[in-house]
């Protein structure tokens, strides 16, 4: 089934463990990480201080650490491995790291796990990076979604904070405001991503797709589309466009920077979200709730692996820095300086509600999520997934710029999503 697997990989991967202490210190060596994350209020602090102590540990080693942004992030990881220059430290989503393997691209990590006995049977979300009966990667994030609000702006509306869909959109609409009078609004009600790529464009309307009780395909990944409960998933969407209760043509980057400036009353995200709020204007005025549309988004967020087309030395070097992330020590550090859900199930949590305070719910959110088996990697289109995400972002668009009805749009995407599907 793949089509660049090595035949001798096995082989490669037992040579390839070295002992890190015999590489020289002379011999200067740069590791490649490509990331969406790397100035994420949190997330991204936390990388740099993983790679601050693996440089610390492995002297004349420096791991090169690049932005990509997420729009064009998959493409662009295309386009290096299939050019031969590979980032070392492989950072993908996990909705996406599937054609990566099926590829051959990446390691089998199943190996290096047996070497350093480390078990990862009961680490959330962890059975996602089974690929081909391999280990492609692990697991980074196994999230539930959080509603961040504005307080100061609800209050000065007289609004509530909103527990339901139809309390939602009484509040967005309400503070969506042209506070100039220069007929150019100027406060949002929420906020959405709406350009760039397919994948967070699908995460940031499943939020309404879920609410309406509709989803892609059923668990044994048969393709649900063409439902009353999509399409009334896709005029909620729809209505918050068509209503102007969101920015339009802005990255999540984007958004979370207005909403943690001010600007965006309520914003529905996962717990990466708190590093940024940390950091705005309004930093003193924004809240935490339980999400107003449930079950709440939530699954498999990110994964970590190494490159299979790279050295040996490289690939001890990459199982150390790896080693680093998934140690106890940062997999707390996931929690207090992050601010989200570490996978680890040892991962020691006790106190983290006194730096970050919302942190009860996105463990309840994080459990919701998993009982109610929400991710965001349909079952049935794992491969296809990036050709599937392009697919339903490019007739939601249409149907928004044409004016289409929800209930004719969910037809054609049923029989191009089964069509994809098919091969």
């Amino acid at each position: 089934m793949k089509t660049l697997l090595k035949t001798t990989l096995t082989a490669a991967v037992t040579a390839g463990m070295v002992s890190v202490a015999a590489l020289s210190a002379a011999q200067a060596e740069t590791l490649k990480f490509v990331s969406w994350q790397n100035d994420d209020g949190g997330t991204g602090d936390w990388w740099r201080e993983a790679i601050a102590k693996f440089e610390a540990e492995h002297p004349g080693v420096t791991i090169e650490f690049t932005k990509v942004d997420r729009g064009s992030y998959a493409d662009t990881m295309t386009t290096l491995f299939a050019g031969g220059q590979p980032p070392h430290i492989v950072h993908l989503a996990s909705f996406e790291y599937q054609s990566f393997a099926e590829n051959g691209w990446m390691e089998n990590l199943d190996p290096w796990f047996e070497k350093d006995g480390i078990d990862m049977s009961n680490w959330a979300g962890q059975q996602i990076c089974r690929w081909n009966d391999e280990t492609a990667c692990f697991m980074l994030l196994y999230f539930g979604f959080m509603m961040a609000y504005n307080a100061e702006i609800l209050k000065a509306e007289g609004l509530e904070v909103p527990t339901n869909f139809e309390e939602y959109m009484n509040v967005i609409r309400a503070t969506t405001k042209d506070l100039n009078g220069d007929g150019i609004i100027d406060q949002f009600g929420t906020g959405h991503e709406t350009k760039g790529g397919a994948g967070q464009y699908l995460t940031e309307m499943l939020n309404y797709v879920l609410d309406a009780g509709a989803y892609w395909t059923d668990k044994d990944g048969n393709i649900t589309i063409d439902t009353p409960e999509m399409v009334e998933g896709l005029t909620r969407w729809k209505t918050v466009i068509n209503e102007g209760l969101t920015p339009i043509d802005m990255s999540a980057g984007d958004v979370r920077k207005l909403f943690a400036d001010g600007k965006v009353a309520v914003r529905l995200d996962g717990p990466w979200l708190y590093g940024t709020m940390r950091k705005g204007a309004a930093a003193d005025k924004l809240e935490v709730a339980y999400p107003a549309l449930t079950p709440p988004l939530g699954g498999s967020s990110n994964v970590l692996g190494m490159a299979s087309e790279i050295s040996d030395e490289q690939k001890a070097l990459v199982w150390d820095f790896m080693k680093i992330v998934m140690s106890p020590e940062f997999q707390r550090k996931y929690a207090t300086v992050a601010g989200n859900t570490p996978p680890s199930p040892t991962a020691d949590v006790s106190g983290v509600e006194e730096t970050v305070p919302h942190f009860p719910i996105i463990v309840q959110t994080q459990k919701d999520a998993a009982a109610a088996g929400v991710d965001r990697i349909p079952t049935g289109l794992e491969v296809q997934y990036g050709e599937f995400g392009k697919m339903v972002q490019e007739e939601v668009q249409r149907m928004l710029i044409e004016d289409l009805d929800p209930a004719d749009v969910v037809k054609t995407m049923q029989a191009r999503a089964e069509e994809i599907q098919g091969g």
